[in-house]
């Protein structure tokens, strides 16, 4: 006798809400820095066809700590840090970096015809690499494989997917804090992706259209926190796109102050007298 799917049901529904940063950049945001999602700290969307949303970028800043991973849908961002990495990803690229004990970098949007859309993940680093030596990496929409299905599309960032039919890939971001794996879904009208989710921490981001994950259904600009089970069942009527996060938490105490990630308050204090006195980079 076969056994019946243990499918990952919704725990709770975050909302997206409407925030700036940097220069000015509008996004929706969502930010969970008590551990819910761990290892997942904070999703940005970006998505605007006016530049005076986005057009002021995220002038010269620092993080430590941390991870980010940004992925690009339209329009593009040029980034350029004190490592002296200067490099523009566009439609379908990926930017990874891990910070490690600390960067400054800058982060400057770029348009297309169809404005600027993109997302920013904030990925947080377990105690023992929080002052490794930081790291950056380019990723193109060349080298993400994809599982293409009769009506649903993964493309895997990171970490490795498998469909409930034994069909698997990995995606080329090996390193991801958490044993993060990341992909973007899209669902056709009608359609059905299945997949093994095994991962501790597993969250569903919704961004366009409506989505049903095992029968409940999940609106543009949520993020559904799912429980324990192994498989996740995503479906759609009229057609929806969502990015998939799965990881194992790290259970460490979270400190956070602006872009420093810590363990402990007297870290964060560490980290901007280091950046104060010239020594954070050094």
């Amino acid at each position: 006798m076969v056994a019946s799917p243990n499918f990952r049901r919704i725990e709770g529904l975050i909302q997206s809400h409407p925030s700036q940063d940097g220069d000015g950049v509008h996004i929706q945001r969502i930010h969970r820095f008590d551990g819910e999602l761990d290892p997942f700290l904070m999703l940005d969307e970006l998505g605007s066809d006016r530049p005076d949303d986005y057009i002021g970028g995220f002038p010269p800043h620092p993080h430590r700590g941390m991870q980010t991973l940004t992925y690009i849908l339209h329009g593009g961002i040029t980034h350029e840090d004190h490592l002296g990495h200067s490099s523009t990803i566009q439609a379908g690229d990926a930017q990874w970096m891990h910070t490690g004990r600390g960067i400054v970098h800058s982060e400057m949007p770029l348009t297309d015809s169809q404005g600027l859309h993109g997302f920013q993940l904030w990925l947080n680093l377990p105690a023992r690499d929080k002052m490794s030596e930081p790291r950056y990496r380019d990723v193109r929409s060349d080298e993400m494989p994809r599982l293409e299905l009769q009506q649903a599309v993964l493309i895997a960032l990171g970490g490795s997917w498998s469909s409930v039919a034994g069909e698997r890939i990995c995606g080329p971001l090996e390193h991801l804090a958490g044993e993060g794996a990341i992909a973007h879904a899209l669902i056709e009208a009608g359609g059905e992706l299945m997949l093994e989710a095994g991962s501790e921490t597993l969250a569903v981001y919704v961004f366009e259209g409506n989505l049903q994950i095992a029968g409940e259904s999940v609106a543009a600009g949520q993020l559904a926190r799912l429980g324990s089970g192994d498989t996740l069942a995503l479906a759609s009527r009229e057609g929806a796109q969502c990015l998939l996060l799965a990881g194992t938490p790290h259970r460490e105490p979270i400190a956070h102050y602006g872009p420093f990630v810590m363990n402990h308050t007297h870290e964060i204090e560490q980290a901007l007298r280091d950046y104060r006195n010239g020594s954070f980079t050094g």
